[in-house]
């Protein structure tokens, strides 16, 4: 096992653009056993080949993790529209897909499943009375198998998400923390995200990003370490909000993903505490 001082290191499973075999291999050649795994592939026609690979590993699955396939990234206002669990025409269609999702969570025995659940923009209250009830159906859903939620960080604020979490005060919704997030949707300093969000955080990602300087667009997602994030100061943070967790990298952009992964991890191993 490969470690961050006192944290497991690990991969998001769909970073490496692999099939189930083919990440089996690279988590052996990078000397990893945690994984955030996408259970997005165990629901199609083939899924049950893809978990009877899982669960012949004998890696710790550190959360599991959903996406929906309306959701349109090309920029940051077709995701605000296409993102999550707020388009009414997918929401029955989604809504069956967590739960699914769920279950599959509790049956790997998995305690944590991660989603971007959509845009929380307080400015329109009948579209957030509209959220706060389906978060609560989920909500309600994953506490039933004793699952709990994780929101990933970057479409609001940290602020932002944290009226949310007070308001709707649900014990099976918490945080997957993603810092290069915060840059990318250009959504506030990580760090002091960190720290706003800190109680709530049971996951998160190991990935970096520069700022857009053109308002409205992208940020620039980079590798581990080349970026705004400052990696020393996020995980001497990490101590600070005594995080437990795993560190899970995260890679969705580049040409050598398994590279850039590669040095993520050498970086992350000579971290000390």
């Amino acid at each position: 096992m490969t470690t961050c001082g006192k944290w497991p290191v690990g991969i998001c499973s769909w970073s490496l653009q692999q099939d189930i075999e083919q990440i089996v291999g690279s988590l052996q050649e990078l000397t990893l056993d945690h994984i955030h795994l996408a259970v997005g592939p165990a629901l199609e026609s083939d899924g049950q080949r893809y978990l009877d690979v899982i669960r012949a590993q004998t890696w710790t699955v550190s959360a599991t993790m959903i996406g929906f396939d309306q959701e349109d990234y090309s920029t940051l206002e077709s995701i605000k529209a296409t993102g999550g669990i707020g388009p009414d025409e997918h929401w029955a269609q989604n809504r069956d897909i967590v739960c699914r999702a769920i279950d599959l969570t509790a049956e790997l025995g998995v305690k944590y499943l991660a989603f971007h659940a959509g845009f929380i923009d307080h400015t329109q209250p009948a579209l957030v009375k509209t959220f706060y009830e389906r978060m609560k159906i989920l909500a309600d859903a994953a506490a039933e198998k004793q699952i709990m939620l994780l929101m990933e960080t970057g479409q609001e604020t940290a602020e932002e998400l944290v009226q949310f979490l007070k308001e709707i005060n649900h014990p099976a919704l918490g945080v997957n923390f993603d810092p290069a997030n915060m840059i990318l949707y250009d959504k506030g300093d990580p760090i002091e995200a960190l720290r706003t969000l800190g109680p709530w955080i049971k996951h998160l990602h190991v990935k970096d990003a520069t700022r857009t300087q053109t308002p409205g667009a992208w940020g620039v997602e980079v590798p581990w370490g080349q970026g705004e994030v400052p990696h020393e100061t996020f995980l001497n943070t990490l101590k600070e909000i005594d995080y437990a967790g795993t560190l899970a990298i995260e890679r969705e952009a580049g040409d050598d993903r398994l590279g850039d992964i590669r040095l993520a991890v050498e970086a992350l191993s000579r971290y000390t505490l």
